[in-house]
Parts: structure tokens; C-alpha cells; sequence
């Protein structure tokens, strides 16, 4: 279940923009032992493929992360889409990303790889980006193993995981190690400053401005992190060199003003830049939405047959 759709109450306990990269120790992405989960059976229709489901387990930033590998039955030389769950940066797990994995998994076709980063207040910024950014590495020198080439990797993620997959696009640019083909931003956090937000009551929105503040304290505890452009996209000057990019919004959501604005810098930065918003979609459906999710797999489509770089 995603973070913003729960059954118990939500609490959290309180807790000069810089285009340098927070300091980090460098350490080699450990040697995978693969856990093999399942193999989903094959759905009935032409062409239909089981879904192999395995784990991994890296070093991360700050403590070792899972990695949960999602590949067609059989298949090699797969693309790989890295995948960041969604639940305001304190909550969610693998397995809120399912449905998305497994769709993209079967539809692009893809190897996908769902990233279990680091969740704050425990884990406060920048532990979840760098951890991304490891997967990342991890991917360029594992993936074919496991049926995947690094030659063709994008990102994707819901939520928080919206804004993790879009900084690892701003991390890879400005380390030259990571380049990314494109990126899908399902209803993205990008503005912990709260001040592009819609009006909950008019939108019925399922999320609240409280709410989003309350995730973003934990995230960030320091007042001097929210205008980080690793944690505040929306703020950033630079964003020129970013892949292209597809945003998706929901009507029912607070944040889509906040992601739409975002991609018209994107626009005007000369980034290829693709935008829809869904109506009387929440922001807890947008993710596992059937419609945006095939949208997203024919723009990465695009992508790869209009030959970007990767």
C-alpha cells in the first residue's frame, strides 16, 4: 500500500542551493548473491511470459539494500529500468512497487530493478539518492547476468520515488558515470518548500500539504538541505543535459501543479519533455495506473528507436 493510502494515522516526529554532490565514501557495489523468489505464471494470451522474479542484496550509502530483479522468463539483452517506490521518503517497500515492476517488466519488455533504498528519519538525505546512484553502478557492471545491457538503462518512480529517479539523472549527468536514455516521473515530490501546491479541498486531493511537510522534515532535517538541487529539483538552475522525460500527473493530487511547472523548466532548459495529467485519478493510483504506465512504456520505446544516447 502506498504511504499516502493508509489505514492508520500518519505521523511523523519533527525532525545556499549547491550543484556539488554531497560527500560521499566511494565503495565498490558488492558482489550480488542472487535470491530467486518466483516465476510468475504465464498469463494466457499470444506472446505471454512468466515473469522471473529474483533478489540481490548491495552496499548501499549508508547499510546494504535489496534489489528485487523482475525479467521475462528466457530473455536476454534487455533493457534496464531502474524502479524507486513511492511513500513520501519514510515508508514503502518492494512490494508497493509490484505492479508497476511487473507491468514494465512484461510490456517494455525490461529488466527491471526495484531499488529497497534507505528510509528516513533513519536514513535521512542523501542516503536514498546515493543508494540509487550505487544501484545504478551496480547495473553497469551486473546487469547482464542477469538478461540486462547497460547500454540501454532508464528510470522510473512514483511519489518520492518520482523525485529519487530524477536525481539519479541529475547525479549520473554531474558524475559522468550514469546516463540515462529517459526517466518517468509518476506524481514526483519536487519542491520541499511546499509553495506550487494545489488546493486539497477543491482538488479532493488524497494527500494534504501537511502531510508532505511532514515527510519532507524526516527526509531533510537540515533547513540548508531544501534548496539542494538533489533534493529539490524544482529549484535547480541546471537542468540542461537531462534525459528526456516523461511527467504524469493525477487530478485528485496536490503535486501535480508542482510536477507540471517542473516540466516546463524541463522545456525551456531544451529537454525533450512529454506530460499528461490524469483525470479523476489520486495521487495513490497514478503509480499502478494501467493507462499512464502503457503510456510510459511507448515513450520509452520512443526513446530507444530514436537512438538516444545512453
Amino acid at each position: 500500500m502506498d504511504a499516502f493510502k493508509r489505514s492508520t494515522p500518519w505521523t511523523i516526529a519533527d525532525q545556499a542551493e549547491n550543484d556539488v554532490a554531497p560527500e560521499v565514501v566511494p565503495v565498490a557495489p558488492a558482489a550480488p548473491v542472487a535470491r530467486h523468489l518466483s516465476a510468475a505464471p504465464a498469463p494466457k494470451g499470444r506472446g505471454a511470459a512468466a515473469i522471473d522474479v529474483s533478489e540481490v542484496t548491495i552496499a548501499g550509502h549508508a547499510q546494504d539494500i535489496v534489489l528485487r530483479l523482475y525479467r521475462p522468463q528466457g530473455a536476454s539483452n534487455l533493457p534496464v529500468l531502474l524502479y524507486f517506490h513511492g511513500g513520501g521518503f519514510v515508508r514503502g517497500t518492494l512490494d508497493d512497487a509490484e505492479a508497476a515492476s511487473r507491468f514494465f517488466a512484461k510490456h517494455l519488455p525490461a529488466l527491471v530493478v526495484s531499488v529497497g533504498y534507505s528510509l528516513a528519519p533513519q536514513f535521512p538525505f542523501p542516503a536514498a539518492p546515493e543508494d540509487a546512484h550505487r544501484a545504478a553502478l551496480w547495473v553497469l557492471t551486473r546487469a547482464r547476468a542477469f538478461g540486462g545491457s547497460a547500454k540501454r538503462i532508464v528510470a522510473a518512480g512514483h511519489d518520492a520515488g518520482g523525485q529519487i529517479a530524477n536525481v539519479l539523472a541529475f547525479i549520473g549527468r554531474d558524475r559522468g558515470d550514469v546516463k540515462l536514455a529517459a526517466q518517468a516521473l509518476f506524481a514526483p515530490m519536487l519542491d520541499p518548500s511546499l509553495t506550487r501546491l494545489g488546493d486539497e479541498a477543491r482538488l479532493a486531493s488524497d494527500i494534504s500539504a501537511s502531510e508532505c511537510a511532514a515527510c519532507y522534515r524526516a527526509y531533510l532535517p537540515e533547513a540548508a538541505q531544501r534548496m539542494h538541487p538533489y533534493a529539490a529539483p524544482l529549484e535547480c538552475t541546471r537542468l540542461a543535459g537531462l534525459p528526456p522525460t516523461f511527467i504524469v500527473t493525477a487530478q485528485n493530487d496536490v503535486l501535480h501543479i508542482e510536477a507540471e511547472k517542473y516540466a516546463a523548466r524541463l522545456i525551456e532548459a531544451g529537454v525533450r519533455t512529454h506530460v499528461m495529467r490524469y483525470p479523476s485519478v489520486s495521487h495513490a493510483q497514478i503509480g499502478a495506473h494501467q493507462d499512464a504506465l502503457a503510456e510510459a512504456v511507448r515513450f520509452f520505446r520512443c526513446c530507444f528507436e530514436a537512438g538516444t544516447p545512453s
